[in-house]
């Protein structure tokens, strides 16, 4: 009966093998096909597309690949069962602490890069693309980027945008651009451990405000304008890592108002945002002439992209920024950096960000089902949750029980700034390597241990 299988990609965009595949997903998931069916031999299925075999026979390979059928031979090919768990890959996974995003279930993104890397390598700028690149990235690189941000409603364009080697090249080139040692930079209470790292390098002060879970404390950031010499304040306005706060709109108009009244610098680390629904504008949008905006392609589809965008005040900004970044790291991948901006220009981009916000939404559905509510905090399209921890329970006991099992756990001691005025936590990260069913695991795991042992504490040997 499958025999009579035909895909529909009359509106698919990209290559059509790539249409195909997902077409046969979409047929999967919604039950037009099912385990065990056979799919049309390929040839006749390009016979009826009009397209050529080769195609066909790429396209089932993908699907392979992606381990939606099986070929068996002669007998043709078959939709397969589902697993109870991903095929682990050949390399171990290993724990670098990094907070990571998740790997989809059924990710196009291994595919899509090859096709894309593939139509850049024989088109007319392939040797271009081999050659070292302008400082800041080539005109048409930057162009992309500028119109990536501007639809956020910021100014932005290729005169004031860069594009850097992931975002912590951005953020050391605006700390030796614009802060010099002894500057004062206001902060949250608990802060992403590589900014912490450039400020300490640059012998530049972290002055910690009073936060909650709706980000940073207006009130404290005037107190603190007040009462000192503030440069600068360093922000993560949506799903802050750690603390997965989020910044209010009212909260984002105070900040503004207070950065203008002091002549404060903003320096806006923008890593999630794009995961989430439409939210609050950014702060580069409110503030644009005092506003340095960073955003990372490798936090919102792979880290392995190396691609992040750096939005200056102005062009004299952008210049030596420009300079700053190529003293450091000369360029980013110029070979990612032209897949990218293929994937911006033809939105390709957001169809794996799609892909990527699907799969955290459905490990926070996991998260929701172990967790009691109000014991953690975590964004709807987040990859990583702000778990308190009480008296009884360390966090090295977290760290040691949940590593084992792929869990990246990390404790506020490392995120803190400045002395302790708040209580324990740690940041556990739900992405990357991780699979649901060992998420799932893990976190009945970390249930009992923070929930069900009646204070006692983890035997000891």
């Amino acid at each position: 009966m499958q025999q009579k299988w035909l895909p529909d990609i009359g509106q698919s965009e990209g290559p059509v093998y790539l249409a195909i595949c997902a077409a046969l997903e979409r047929d999967i998931e919604g039950g037009r096909l099912s385990a065990g069916d056979r799919l049309p031999p390929q040839r006749e299925l390009a016979e009826t597309l009009g397209i050529d075999p080769g195609t066909v026979t790429r396209a089932y390979a993908e699907a392979r690949r992606q381990g939606l059928i099986d070929a068996e031979g002669r007998r043709g090919s078959f939709v397969r069962g589902r697993e109870t768990s991903a095929v682990s890959a050949e390399i171990a996974p290993f724990d670098t602490g990094m907070n990571l995003p998740p790997i989809p279930a059924r990710s196009t993104f291994a595919a899509r890069f090859m096709a894309t890397l593939q139509a850049v390598m024989t088109g007319p700028s392939a040797i271009n693309r081999m050659q070292y690149q302008p400082a800041g990235g080539a005109p048409e690189d930057r162009h992309a980027g500028a119109e990536w941000l501007a639809a956020s409603g910021m100014e932005a364009n290729e005169d004031n945008v860069l594009v850097t080697s992931g975002a912590q090249t951005a953020l050391h080139a605006i700390a030796s651009s614009v802060l010099q040692p002894g500057d004062i930079v206001c902060t949250g209470p608990f802060v992403y451990p590589g900014w912490t790292a450039i400020c300490r390098r640059a012998n530049v002060t972290l002055l910690p405000l009073a936060a909650d879970d709706q980000g940073i404390d207006p009130d404290a950031f005037a107190r603190a304008c007040a009462s000192s010499q503030v440069r600068a304040i360093y922000i993560v306005p949506d799903n802050e890592n750690p603390t997965t706060a989020t910044l209010c709109p009212d909260r984002r108009e105070r900040i503004v108002q207070i950065a203008r009244r002091h002549d404060v610098l903003i320096i806006e680390d923008d890593s999630y945002s794009r995961l989430g629904e439409k939210g609050p504008a950014p702060l580069a949008a409110l503030a644009p002439e005092r506003t340095w905006h960073v955003c990372s392609l490798s936090k919102l589809i792979s880290p392995s992209l190396r691609i992040a965008y750096l939005r200056a005040p102005r062009l004299r900004d952008a210049l030596q920024l420009a300079t700053d970044t190529y003293e450091t790291t000369v360029m980013p991948p110029p070979l990612n950096l032209a897949v990218s901006t293929q994937w911006l220009r033809d939105g390709t981009w957001s169809r794996l960000i799609d892909e990527v916000r699907g799969e955290c939404k459905a490990r926070q559905a996991i998260v929701a089902q172990t967790l009691p509510a109000g014991s953690y905090r975590g964004a709807p399209a987040g990859y990583h949750l702000w778990v308190p921890l009480g008296e009884a329970v360390q966090s090295y006991e977290l760290v040691s029980a949940l590593r084992p099992l792929g869990v990246s756990v990390v404790s506020s001691e490392q995120f803190r700034v400045g002395p302790e005025t708040s209580g324990r936590a740690v940041r556990l990260s739900i992405g990357g390597n991780l699979d649901r069913n060992q998420l799932a695991r893990a976190l009945g795991l970390l249930d009992a241990m923070l929930h069900h042992r009646a204070g006692r504490s983890s035997p000891l040997i």
